[in-house]
């Protein structure tokens, strides 16, 4: 199931919270121990997202828990190990991870985005939607467009398509250039079926996106319908050079297009 995932923003900067005066002759060295302890844990937290992104996943893991070690109350620490725990199929730590760091910081969208992915995944759909609008309404979170877009996706992904259909063009009210939602009202309405719009939506798609397998075999599929020749033949090259080996360009081989 593809859920978009937000890029995580990694807090550098320590908080620091000074109590008293009479604190004053020892602040400077508290102040430059907890600034040096997030360091660690940002840079451990950097490093383990890195091996993530290789797959080397067991020195991912080695430096996330150095990272929760350096600092055990950086919550986006907990976000990542709930990612990594879930690439590698353990649910359980997955989600005590997530909920670590919701318990940390409730309102933190990257999180809420990943853990409502994480109970899509889990066909927990209502509170994978209940999650991924939390995300939506954080008034600080300047993405809204992807959780509404995420909440469409996963209930789409599910056979509820009519409700789905609601969030993406929520999400497209917010940005007219998301590609996910523009891609799935392209799906949407060639089902539908209505053609022309289909059309404007793929249209307005390659606007701001590269063309998929799937999204080329839409254009061709649309415009066979729309009886545009020289379309379908454009649509076709580009399939068969660019995605020759995938699903698309067999069902293509199959079908009496041409």
């Amino acid at each position: 199931m593809h859920i978009i995932r937000q890029k995580i923003i990694l807090l550098l900067t320590a908080l620091i919270v000074v109590a008293g005066c009479n604190q004053v002759g020892t602040s400077n060295n508290n102040i430059r121990a907890s600034q040096t302890t997030n360091e660690i844990a940002a840079a451990n937290l950097d490093l383990g997202i890195e091996y993530m992104k290789q797959g080397a996943y067991e020195n991912a893991l080695k430096n996330l828990e150095k990272a929760k070690q350096a600092d055990p109350a950086y919550a986006p620490t907990y976000n990542v190990l709930g990612l990594l725990y879930q690439r590698l199929g353990d649910t359980k730590k997955a989600e005590d991870n997530f909920k670590r760091a919701l318990g940390l910081n409730s309102s933190d969208s990257s999180t809420l985005n990943n853990y409502g992915s994480f109970l899509c995944q889990q066909d927990r759909l209502e509170e994978a939607e209940k999650t991924f609008l939390k995300a939506a309404d954080n008034p600080l979170y300047e993405y809204p467009e992807i959780a509404i877009t995420n909440a469409g996706l996963c209930l789409y992904n599910n056979q509820r398509e009519k409700e789905a259909e609601n969030y993406f063009r929520q999400a497209l009210k917010l940005n007219p250039s998301m590609p996910q939602a523009l891609i799935k009202m392209c799906e949407i309405s060639f089902n539908t079926p209505n053609y022309l719009s289909a059309r404007a939506y793929l249209q307005r798609y390659q606007q701001v996106a590269r063309h998929t397998a799937r999204s080329l075999w839409l254009g061709i599929q649309i415009e066979q319908e729309l009886g545009d020749k020289d379309a379908v033949s454009s649509y076709i090259l580009l399939l068969k050079n660019t995605y020759p080996d995938s699903k698309e360009a067999a069902l293509l081989q199959q079908s009496r297009i041409r």
